[in-house]
This record gives C-alpha cells, structure tokens and sequence, in this order.
C-alpha cells in the first residue's frame, strides 16, 4: 500500500451535530455500518465546516511550491463543543481531504492551488470503546484511508501498522494535530512538550521536542 503522510504536520457540538442519524446502521454515526467499516461523507465540501489546510512542501531539486494539499474538515457543531470541553465529542467525524497541486507563477508569486484528490483519510471519534477486536477501530477513534474513486471501501487493514505512527507526537491532544486547526483554539495556547532527541517523527525525521503542542490554559 502507498504510504501517505495522511496525518502530515496531522489527524480529527450537539449531539445533533455529531452525524446520529435515524435508521443508520450505527448506534452512533451513520458513516459506520454495522460491523465497523467506515466510509467519507458525501456532503462534507458543502455542508460541514472547515478545520484548516496542511502543505506538503516538495522535496529539494523539484520545483518550488506545494506537493500536496490536505484540507481538513468536520460537522458543525463540532468546533464549538471542542472550545467548551477541549475535546472531540462521541462521533465527531474528521475529513483529510488529500489533493494534488497545480503549481504556476502568478501575479502574487509562485503559487500552488488544489486540483484533483489523491484520497481522503477519516477518522470517527468513538469515546466507547464500541467496537473492540475490529482493527480500524482503537485508541479513540475509527481510522479509514480511501483511494481516489471509492469513498465507500477503506484500504486500512490495520490502523496501528498503517495509521497511528504518524500522530504518536500528537498524542497528548488525542492524535490530532489541533494546532493546524486555529478555529479549536479559543481557549488553547501553545507549549512545546520535550521529548526524548533520539525519537523522531515518522514522515519529516524531525526530532519530536521541535514540535509545538496545543494544550488547555490553566
């Protein structure tokens, strides 16, 4: 399976904000069938709000501008109940949509847009622990990654060997990297937290203390 940085410089209201929807196979989301499988919301682009965007830059010797945008987004509702409590509500949902680029020189510089999506990575709060035993599920949440052109079959078979290295800095913030999220942080600040030097992040190599994280003022 190709290895995205899915959770990149990552990823994740009322209760009628957080997807329960009448007659869904789910006792708590109706992006969950009965058994566990996740899918992507159809109507997130239009009708949820938006978290924030992560750049992936490129590589030294390829062209300057972004590799890959990742825009982020959940229900409404959602960002309010996170400025409350400081948490993800029991099926909040996290939408990284993953796109291409389409970089050109323009009149405010070189600058790179979105174009086609490369796949989308979901995750789904689960404050239960409800499906147990079931790999995509754990540590909190629901994990799910789609290729482009099937939103409804995942191709994550196991979310701790696929999914959970990337978040392991964000850890303290239950795996989601919230200071790419300004719209949460009403009542956060930042703070960095050490980190043994020797432990690295999996996608960028940097060392973990290099890393800020957002935490509850007190």
């Amino acid at each position: 399976m190709k290895k995205l940085p899915v959770f990149g410089a990552l990823f994740l209201g009322v209760l009628t904000a957080v997807a329960v929807t009448a007659g869904s196979n789910s006792p708590f989301s109706s992006y969950v069938g009965e058994r566990g499988a996740i899918s992507v919301p159809k109507d997130y682009r239009t009708k949820w709000t938006f978290l924030g965007t992560w750049s992936i830059a490129t590589k030294d010797g390829e062209p300057r501008g972004a590799a890959g945008l990742h825009n982020v987004y959940t229900q409404l509702g959602i960002v309010e109940a996170f400025r409350k409590t400081g948490k993800f509500p029991d099926g909040a949902v996290l939408v990284k949509e993953l796109l291409k680029t389409n970089t050109e020189p323009m009149t405010t510089g070189q600058v790179s847009r979105g174009d086609e999506i490369e796949g989308w990575f979901v995750v789904i709060k689960d404050t239960q622990g409800r499906l147990k035993g079931n790999k995509l599920w754990g540590d909190g949440w629901g994990w799910a990654f789609f290729n482009a052109g099937d939103s409804t079959n995942t191709i994550t078979r196991d979310y701790k060997a696929e999914c959970i290295g990337c978040p392991i800095p964000a850890k303290h913030n239950d795996w989601v990297y919230v200071g790419g999220y300004p719209i949460l942080s009403k009542r956060y600040t930042y703070r960095r937290f050490l980190q043994n030097r020797s432990r690295q992040c999996c996608y960028c190599s940097a060392p973990w203390d290099c890393m800020p994280m957002l935490v509850p003022d007190r």
